[in-house]
């Protein structure tokens, strides 16, 4: 009996593949269905600049009920509070360095107690050292991990069992591109990009049976913000910076249609295929060619 069973399963399993790709295609042909944030409360970690300004304004521009944001910087967050403030939409910010994992436990129990239950949490805090492995501080190193990986298991790990004793949440990573592709001069954020990924795949694949609760995770390429400023690309015609507007609304728009992974711009889905069919050597041309050895070199972003 079991072993019909199993023929049975392993007959079925390449329908349910195909049935999956069609769902795919369909979803990708045909306007998905947008779900309603105007319930919803969103924490954004590194919210004060950057990506994480953006995501403040698109997430309220979309009708957030609540806008929360956390970084480590004072001036940041309250500028960009008083923003979208303006906006009508209601804000609150709170001083939480993400690498320290006492004082993520500690200001998720003031969020609760002083604007309610988080249901939507996104990660976008990171920092970026710029500089190979043997030129790099250790305690460099070690920050970098913390904020850009460990971070993130602190802040899920503080939200996620509300929103899934209420059957309704979503964990969001702003990730980034070369957390599949690395380039030398950014060790550290590469490592803690990659590790950042396996976090969020492994997180996404284990909430498949819980309804309600969801996950999104955005790759995007070199971003136009002073994190990444003077980094250069050989052909920026070719590979021109994204807009971090774009950004924020590509991410608040995946989080509304429950879409897993973003790559953004597309276009960088055929590097992430190269690297599974091409030899190493063919690799390291295509990345001499697209400058990522020099690439780091002129940078001067903000750490």
């Amino acid at each position: 009996m079991m072993d019909l069973r199993l023929w049975g399963c392993a007959l079925l399993f390449p329908l349910q593949i195909l049935l999956c790709v069609l769902k795919a295609a369909v979803r990708f042909l045909l306007p998905p269905r947008r779900k309603d944030l105007g319930t919803d409360v969103v924490l954004i970690t590194g919210g004060g600049r950057g990506i994480g300004r953006h995501l403040a304004k698109e997430f309220a521009k979309q009708g957030a009920r609540k806008v929360i944001l956390w970084g480590r910087t004072e001036k940041c967050l309250r500028e960009t509070c008083e923003e979208i403030t303006m906006t009508g939409t209601e804000c609150h910010y709170f001083v939480c360095d993400v690498g320290n994992r006492e004082e993520v436990y500690q200001q998720a129990k003031v969020v609760r107690e002083k604007v309610g239950d988080v249901t939507i949490l996104v990660n976008n805090a990171a920092v970026v050292h710029g500089k190979s492995l043997m030129n790099s501080d250790d305690d460099a190193l070690l920050k970098t991990q913390h904020i850009n990986a460990l971070g993130q298991f602190w802040t899920t790990k503080a939200f996620l069992p509300r929103m899934l004793e209420l059957c309704h949440g979503h964990v969001v990573c702003i990730n980034s591109i070369l957390s599949l592709s690395s380039i030398p001069g950014a060790i550290d954020y590469c490592t803690s990009k990659a590790s950042a990924y396996a976090f969020m795949e492994s997180l996404t694949l284990g909430l498949l049976d819980c309804p309600g609760v969801d996950c999104t995770t955005i790759l995007p390429f070199h971003t136009d913000t002073e994190m990444f400023q003077g980094m250069r690309v050989r052909f920026p015609q070719l590979f021109p910076p994204l807009n971090p507007e774009m950004v924020a609304q590509r991410t608040v728009d995946a989080v509304r249609t429950n879409t897993a992974f973003v790559v953004l711009p597309w276009t960088m889905h055929f590097l992430v295929a190269l690297k599974s069919l091409l030899p190493q050597c063919a690799l390291e041309e295509i990345h001499k060619f697209a400058g990522s050895y020099t690439c780091m070199n002129t940078f001067k972003g903000r750490t």
